[in-house]
Formats: structure tokens, C-alpha cells, sequence
């Protein structure tokens, strides 16, 4: 369990609220001045800490624990520290929020309730501090990849997608054949262009073959070649993408959509590497690796007769699936601002146009069914049109993402929404719901809204809500 620091000068106290948390699992380390709390902070881990206001037996101002508040969060900004006092009025409380506490109880304190209070909070700190650790093992596993590989500038944060892009490095000197599977738009092509990258065909050439708008009737001119005179306007000789990919890598994208005769054809020289070109007797060899992509589901495909099951084995040796982006939402927020540094790449002034707060949560709650070409767009589109110093959800044509109401955090009571809420009364009720869920303990609260506490007490403010309503 973590450990608690209790801060208070009278010994009384420090005897009670360590037997009170060592009864219910806690380790207790006891300060009983500010100097020694401050060497408790900096030398143990905490969990939480539960500081008296005052420190002399004639003080009642509260201004020595503000300025131990001060210190403790200037050392640890994330530490929570629970406030515990007699004397502190309401306005107290407020400023104690405000300079950084995570609550207040007053004394005498109701022991069910500061346990649940103290022990919810070291819970949530525990958890911060163990996803901080993963986050930071995820960042640093994304980095060495990206420094021992090529990944032609893809950009993800997701477990997802660390998954599918270890997978791609790892077979990709195998000189296999990979079929890349995925919605449109997730950037299939940009994958097969990694596994090229980091294959032992690097340097050789990489040719790229919209299987898909290739008609039936010269399927095989495209893919092996014509001889002139082969069919009607072919008067010199084509060279097909198999000749002048020999030695590299084809790619192969949309192959789902490639017709019976055409997957025949393709499967005859995937067999045995040769092929003749239209016109011609002569047999050719072709030292090709395939690379393939679709976004349709090829076993159902088989299953209807559409697509041939012996084609699809020489195709999917190793298959990478490629995550919707609306199932990796991580990635989200950095590939948008990788695209807009892009856009102003391109931009003839060089101005980057960043993302409004607002604008964020509208792309974390779209669906995205255009997945990350359909984001591209829509930033595209925002940086021209907006009217403001940042993007907003109008200028990406999402005012009903931001606008939505939020989904009820709490159950039982809570204020009720109007049929059509504003988006400032869908936020109220939004805070509030996460405040009675929480039973007033504000780092909950604002953890489960995704803020800082400064930041939802910020919010509570402008919005009328008030403290010592939610801490009753």
C-alpha cells in the first residue's frame, strides 16, 4: 500500500491518524514540522500526505501550511496533500484548493471518510505514476525503434501500432511476400514503403501498382509487358512492372480488386518468377518481392469465389494489419500536429497553426471512418478557412462532436440536462456529475476528466460552481 506522511505538531494527532491508516493497510511516516516534512518528501515515496495548517499552538491564520503547501507542491506538483485543520473557513479552503490541495478536512475528522479520501488519492497517484512509467517505456521502446530502422516519418503513439511497426522491421530483410491489410486510408502504402525501406532491396528498385484501376484487358501489358504491335496502339515496346521492378519490390495495392484473370496471371509468375510479355514467346525471369495490400476481407472473398485461395497463401506469408484510427485514439492528436507542421512546410509564410483545446476533443471523439486520410483533409481544410489564431471545431466541421453532450460519469442523482444543451451547460453538468462520482475528492474528479486540478478548479470557477457545495 503507499505510504502516507502525516504532517501535524501535536503528537496526539500523529499517534491517532497513524494507528487510523496503518489499520487499513498504509505504511505512515510522521513530520512534525515543516522542515522535517520537507525532508520526508524529498527523500521518501509518497503516496499522500495529510498536513495540519498551523504548527504553533497560537497560530489559527493557516499561513504556515499554505507555505508548507507551497513547497511540498513546488518539489512535487503531483504529490496529493490533503489539508486538515480547525480553523480554516470555507475561503480557506478555497485558497487551499487553488494553491495546489487536493482537499480538505476539517477537524475533527470523520475517520471513514478521510481514509476513503486519503486512500482514493494515493490509488490515483499510484496509478499516474505507474502510467507515467509506461509511457515513458512506450517512448522510449518508439525511440530505439525509430533510431535502428527507417519509418519513413511515420508518426503513432499507440501500443497498436508499435506492435504492427515492430512486426514490419522484424520481417521485412526476410525477402517474404506481406499482405497489408486495413481500412482505407490507415497508410498501407506508407508501410510497404518501411518494409522496403528496411529490407536487404533497399537500394534496388520500388515499384508501385494500383492493382485495382487496372482494366481486365491489360492487366497483363501492365504487370509483364507488350511487344509492339501486341494490341492495338501498342506501337514500341512496354516494359511491364515485374521487368522493371527485377531485383527490388513491387507493390501491389487494392489486389482484392484485381479480377479472376488477372489474379491467374499474377499467380503463374509468383509460382515460378517468369513470365512472357504480351506479343512475345520469349520466357522471362523476374527476381521481384512482393509486397500487397487491401482493404477487403480476403477469406470472405475466397469463401464467395471472388478471390483465389491458392493466390492468397502466395501473397500472405506474413500479414500486417494496419488499426482504424478510430480504434488507436492515442495516435490521434500527434499525427494532427505532425500534419499541420507539414501544411506549413508547405505554406508559402512557414506559419503553424496549432490545435484549440476544443478542437482536440472534437478529433478524439470522431469516429474517423476516412481514418488518417480523411483527418489529413479536414486539417487541410481548417488551416485555410479558420478565422481565429487556432483551430476550432468548426473550422474542422465538427461542431456536433464538440458540442455532444458528455456521457454521464455518475450514477443516481445529478442535475439534469436540458433536451438541447449549450456546450457551456453539457460542460457544467459534465464537471458536476464527475464531483458527486468523485464525493468531492477534486483530483478524482479531475482525473476522471482527463484535467489537472488547477485545471478543473479553473473551470469550476468560470462556470459558477461552488467549492464548498462539493466539499460538504
Amino acid at each position: 500500500m503507499p505510504k502516507i506522511l502525516v504532517i501535524d505538531d501535536q503528537p496526539a494527532v500523529c499517534v491517532a491518524l497513524t494507528t487510523l491508516f496503518e489499520l487499513h493497510g498504509h505504511e505512515v511516516r510522521v513530520a512534525a514540522t515543516p522542515d522535517e516534512a520537507m525532508a520526508a518528501v524529498l527523500g521518501d515515496e509518497l503516496g499522500a500526505v495529510v498536513q495540519d495548517m498551523n504548527f504553533r499552538q497560537s497560530a489559527t491564520s493557516g499561513e504556515e501550511g499554505m507555505d508548507l503547501l507551497r513547497r511540498i507542491k513546488a518539489v512535487d506538483p503531483e504529490l496529493p496533500v490533503v489539508a486538515m485543520t480547525a480553523f480554516t473557513s470555507i475561503a480557506g479552503a478555497v485558497e487551499l484548493i487553488k494553491a495546489g490541495a487536493s482537499d480538505y478536512v476539517p477537524k475533527p475528522w470523520d475517520d471513514q471518510k478521510l481514509v476513503a479520501t486519503v486512500g482514493n488519492l494515493a490509488r490515483l497517484r499510484a496509478l499516474e505514476q505507474e502510467n507515467a512509467r509506461l509511457l515513458a517505456q512506450r517512448g522510449r521502446a518508439r525511440h530505439r525503434l525509430a533510431e535502428r530502422h527507417d519509418l519513413a516519418g511515420l508518426v503513432y503513439a499507440s501500443d497498436a501500432m508499435h506492435e504492427v511497426m515492430s512486426l514490419a522491421v522484424k520481417v521485412a530483410p526476410a525477402d517474404v511476400p506481406v499482405l497489408i491489410t486495413g481500412p482505407n486510408g490507415t497508410g498501407k502504402e506508407l508501410l510497404a514503403t518501411i518494409v522496403q525501406a528496411n529490407s536487404r532491396r533497399r537500394d534496388r528498385p520500388f515499384v508501385k501498382v494500383n492493382a485495382g484501376a487496372l482494366p481486365d484487358e491489360l492487366v497483363e501489358a501492365e504487370l509483364f509487358g507488350a511487344e509492339p504491335g501486341a494490341f492495338t496502339g501498342a506501337t514500341r515496346l512496354r516494359a511491364g512492372r515485374f521487368e522493371e521492378a527485377d531485383g527490388g519490390t513491387l507493390f501491389l495495392d487494392e489486389i482484392g480488386t484485381l479480377s479472376l484473370n488477372g489474379q491467374k496471371k499474377l499467380l503463374r509468375v509468383l509460382q515460378t518468377g517468369e513470365y512472357q510479355r504480351l506479343g512475345s514467346s520469349v520466357t522471362r525471369k523476374a527476381d521481384v518481392r512482393v509486397l500487397s495490400a487491401t482493404n477487403r476481407d480476403l477469406p470472405r472473398a475466397i469463401a464467395e469465389g471472388s478471390f483465389r485461395e491458392d493466390l492468397y497463401f502466395r501473397l500472405n506469408v506474413i500479414e500486417l494489419t494496419i488499426p482504424a484510427l478510430r480504434d488507436r485514439p492515442e495516435d490521434i492528436v500527434p499525427i494532427a500536429s505532425h500534419l499541420l507542421d507539414r501544411l506549413a512546410a508547405r505554406a508559402a509564410g512557414g506559419e503553424r497553426v496549432a490545435l484549440g483545446p476544443r478542437a482536440r476533443h472534437a478529433l478524439a471523439e470522431h469516429d474517423w471512418p476516412g481514418n488518417v486520410r480523411e483527418l489529413e483533409n479536414r486539417l487541410t481544410r481548417a488551416a485555410l478557412v479558420r478565422k481565429g489564431e487556432t483551430i476550432e471545431p468548426h473550422d474542422l466541421g465538427l461542431d456536433a462532436v464538440a458540442r455532444a453532450p458528455p456521457t454521464p460519469i455518475a450514477t443516481g442523482a445529478a442535475p439534469a440536462a436540458s433536451s438541447a444543451p449549450s456546450a457551456t451547460s453539457s460542460e457544467r453538468l459534465e464537471i458536476e456529475r464527475a464531483l458527486v462520482e468523485a464525493r468531492g475528492v477534486v483530483a478524482k474528479a479531475a482525473a476522471s476528466l482527463g484535467l489537472s486540478r488547477q485545471g478543473l478548479y479553473r473551470r469550476m470557477d468560470r462556470l459558477g460552481i461552488q467549492i464548498e457545495r462539493k466539499l460538504k
